[in-house]
């Protein structure tokens, strides 16, 4: 990397980090450690929403899954902006008139302490994994750069996001995601431009999409009713509504972002302000990714994008039949790269698609070959896709602008989970269950840097072994989606059921998730159905627990 870079990316870290530490400092209270005074507005609830999700898993895993996948991954989103509209009319009025916390406290006043600790932990385990994901996606990217061992890389970045996110809590979290959103879009749209302008001469949009339609990377809506396939249009409307609905409305990292506005209104055009955007800018990410494929059929490609783990695979027994491979994909790259602007224009599309399909095959042959070399680790090269390009082809001062996007995304993420892990820990478990003395104000926010820095330690260490797993946007999605559900139906009966009590509620969600843990494992069903699977468990066993064990009157929430 060249010194333009280092240049480039320590500068914009480094007043990242450090604006966010000066502008939160004097944090005295709970309420402004964990809340930030409530004094944000709907853009900087917008935009602290957003960069919450946006990890540096969407760029390097989306940009990848666009590369392998095309379009199709979009469909996750569009039951996003149904779900936010019907937490801005049920859940934000809610949770302000109570004036929480976090999101678990609602189920004391609606149950009991029993159902609100157990949904907290719910979130705490699910979370807990997330946070360690988001940290090793851009260890990735580091340790791929400079040869670094990944997991040395994985323990520096995640004393970075400690180290901010504990000494300013919600306000550092906030102040910071505004600047890094701003890096994020500047550095994508910047990077989509580069890739287009990297083509060659005669190659414009236009003949990159018709490749990459030969390639059967732009089908975006697929409407097949199938509940293996992962994403198709059904399931990203009814699968993906329980998901968003249960991320947005129960999850503290997300709650956490909008109860910091300084009224309902502000949290409510906030929200809608990611309902708006959000598909968008994922079709965005992805179509990056697609161009990317566009670019690479006049390009050589690696055999295997992820150089570490190749080498590697190479000095086993199997390398001789993997450098034969090799070969054999560099013959098929050559043939395709002859015919790919003729293809282009439109013509010879029958030949190149014959090679295209033949290199595919090839690649599958090579991945089952390296999984033999490998078996003990996970092989899946396309997380690595965008930052090759970056690397290889990226002028000096973009690369470190496009890494510093990269790694001010992680940043973002994770620092928005550990202060929503440290939240719920401190409210619902260790405030709630101290019953031997009130805290005074400076024991809570001492209290509450501890809890961050315990779980930005524990997200290390899941970080640590993240790299045993494939794909790793839909890894996040897959581990979310094992809790989801469970979560969003004890809300559902809480919100809109009266005659359920707390016990046959709790009852239910530890019946409903080990349904859930029990489908996953020995079924094939797609994970975007485990979340209204589970929720509709929640509900319907509730139900009929209240029908057997009648009571003489329903339920009257505190808040109603």
């Amino acid at each position: 990397m060249a010194g333009l870079d280092w240049i480039v990316l320590l500068l914009t870290l480094g007043f990242i980090v450090s604006f966010g530490i000066y502008r939160s400092r004097g944090s005295r209270t709970l309420n402004s450690f964990l809340k930030g005074g409530n004094t944000d507005n709907w853009m900087t609830v917008g935009l602290s929403v957003m960069a919450t999700q946006a990890s540096a898993i969407t760029f390097l895993s989306a940009t990848g899954q666009g590369y392998e996948s095309g379009l199709g991954f979009a469909q996750f989103y569009f039951g996003m902006p149904l779900a936010i509209v019907l937490i801005c009319a049920v859940f934000i009025p809610i949770y302000y008139k109570l004036n929480v916390f976090t999101a678990y406290e609602y189920l004391e006043s609606r149950f009991d302490l029993k159902t609100r600790l157990f949904t907290a932990f719910l979130f705490l385990v699910s979370r807990a994994f997330a946070a360690g994901i988001t940290i090793f996606a851009p260890a990735i990217v580091l340790s791929t750069l400079f040869e670094w061992p990944l997991y040395l890389t994985n323990i520096a970045i995640g004393l970075l996001v400690i180290l901010y996110t504990v000494s300013g809590g919600s306000k550092a979290v906030i102040v910071t995601q505004r600047q890094q959103m701003m890096v994020i879009f500047f550095g994508m749209f910047l990077a989509f431009y580069l890739i287009i302008d990297s083509f060659p001469e005669e190659v414009g949009i236009n003949e990159a999409i018709r490749l990459a339609r030969l390639g059967d990377k732009l089908n975006i809506v697929n409407t097949e009713f199938n509940l293996n396939e992962r994403y198709t249009l059904w399931s990203g409307l009814l699968g993906g509504f329980f998901l968003f609905l249960s991320y947005f409305g129960t999850d503290q990292s997300q709650v956490q972002r909008y109860i910091t506005a300084s009224n309902t209104d502000q949290s409510r055009i906030g929200l809608l302000f990611n309902a708006l955007f959000k598909v968008p800018m994922q079709v965005f990410i992805l179509l990056c990714g697609v161009m990317l494929f566009a670019f690479f059929q006049f390009e050589k490609v690696p055999a295997y994008f992820n150089a570490q783990q190749y080498e590697r695979a190479l000095q086993s027994n199997k390398g001789d039949s993997l450098n034969l491979l090799a070969s054999e994909l560099e013959s098929l790259d050559t043939r395709k790269a002859s015919l790919a602007l003729s293809a282009a224009k439109g013509n010879n599309t029958r030949e190149y698609q014959l090679i295209l399909n033949s290199r595919n095959q090839k690649q599958v042959e090579l991945r089952s070959l390296m999984s033999r070399a490998l078996p003990e680790e996970s092989i899946k090269d396309t997380d690595y896709v965008f930052l090759y390009y970056v690397l290889h082809y990226f002028p000096p001062g973009v690369v470190g602008l496009l890494l510093a996007v990269i790694l001010s995304a992680a940043m973002s993420s994770t620092s928005g989970e550990l202060n929503a892990l440290a939240s719920t820990a401190m409210v619902d478990f260790y405030r709630r269950l101290n019953y031997k003395k009130d805290l005074s104000p400076k024991q809570e926010v001492r209290a509450s840097r501890l809890w961050t820095l315990f779980w930005g330690l524990l997200a290390i260490v899941f970080a640590l072994s993240a790299n045993l797993f494939e794909n790793l946007i839909q890894l996040v999605n897959i581990i979310g989606s094992l809790f989801y559900g469970t979560i969003l139906g004890i809300f559902v009966c809480g919100f809109f059921i009266r005659r359920i009590h707390a016990k046959h509620v709790l009852q239910s969600a530890i019946l409903a998730e080990a349904g859930v843990i029990i489908a996953h494992t020995f079924t094939d069903l797609s994970f975007l159905w485990l979340n209204p699977i589970g929720c509709l468990l929640v509900v319907f066993i509730a139900l009929f627990f209240s029908y057997l064990y009648k009571y003489d009157s329903p339920v009257k929430s505190k808040i109603s």
